[in-house]
């Protein structure tokens, strides 16, 4: 088994804050995961019309959905500190990008990106996207089969990612089977999965089923402010992470075929056996 790229996506858990998105930068490197990501999104072209003007309660105060989508946004000059940090920590910085202003800036300065799931039917942004990063990741959820049809087609990603789009994911609802299909189908791509459910085991699964790819959403602590904490992994859950997909890997590295006798098992063997 190839070793599992990990991505710990922090999304926009660092509302907005430099030096927090450093803290989850920090937590993803000494993890051991292979990338860190956020989210870039332009408000003005992501949030729709409808919501711009409605009030919300903020840690900042009252203040408008668009206002506050602007208060959390990172601009290139962050971007760029960001960046440089991830190269200190050793690890890989990029960005879901969420609109075709976001893709050009993104594109300045990683070869990868990933269309979230929200996004793949906008097949602009897609083609965009295709065209200016080497590599190009794409999530599955909430979209139909023939959604993502058209997308692949329209993209050709490196990269399909299943998912369900519930935050949290309920157990019940995150039909692990869709990745054996996906690998039937695209026998040409790399599948991966990207978890949003509590704990660690279904995330496991998706590993021991041969998910090339993982990536899951953290935090510095479930009782921060903002909608993705509640289902992303503290900390120590994402060491408990990193650590449970090595071992995996391990238990899959003997190649296939006739049972071998381990060193191990010697010893037991002389003295357990007439």
């Amino acid at each position: 088994m190839d070793q599992t790229k990990i991505i710990a996506e922090i999304g926009i858990n660092h509302n907005g804050s430099v030096d927090t998105c450093k803290k989850l930068i920090n937590v993803a490197s000494v993890a051991g995961c292979d990338y860190v990501k956020i989210q870039k999104r332009t408000p003005d072209l992501c949030v729709p019309e409808n919501q711009k003007n409605k009030i919300r309660s903020t840690p900042w105060g009252d203040m408008t959905y668009l206002e506050y989508k602007k208060r959390i946004e990172f601009n290139e000059e962050q971007i760029q500190e960001l960046l440089s940090y991830s190269n200190e920590q050793n690890i890989n910085f990029f960005a879901s990008v969420w609109d075709i202003p976001s893709s050009e800036l993104m594109a300045k300065y990683t070869k990868i990106t990933k269309i979230p799931s929200a996004l793949i039917t906008d097949l602009d942004l897609c083609k965009h996207a295709r065209e200016n990063f080497e590599t190009l990741i794409i999530s599955t959820g909430m979209s139909t089969e023939k959604e993502i049809e058209e997308c692949i087609k329209s993209c050709d990603p490196d990269v399909v990612m299943h998912t369900n789009s519930t935050y949290p994911a309920p157990v019940k609802e995150l039909n692990l089977n869709y990745i054996k299909w996906l690998q039937c189908k695209y026998l040409d791509r790399k599948i991966g999965y990207s978890g949003h459910e509590y704990g660690l085991v279904s995330t496991f699964a998706s590993v021991a089923l041969g998910v090339e790819w993982v990536e899951r959403h953290i935090t510095l602590n479930h009782s921060m402010w903002g909608s993705d904490h509640l289902s992303s992994l503290e900390p120590a859950g994402l060491l408990k992470l990193v650590k449970g997909i090595r071992d995996i890997e391990d238990s899959f590295s003997i190649p296939t075929g006739p049972r071998v006798l381990t060193e191990g098992e010697k010893p037991k063997r002389e003295s357990l056996r007439k």
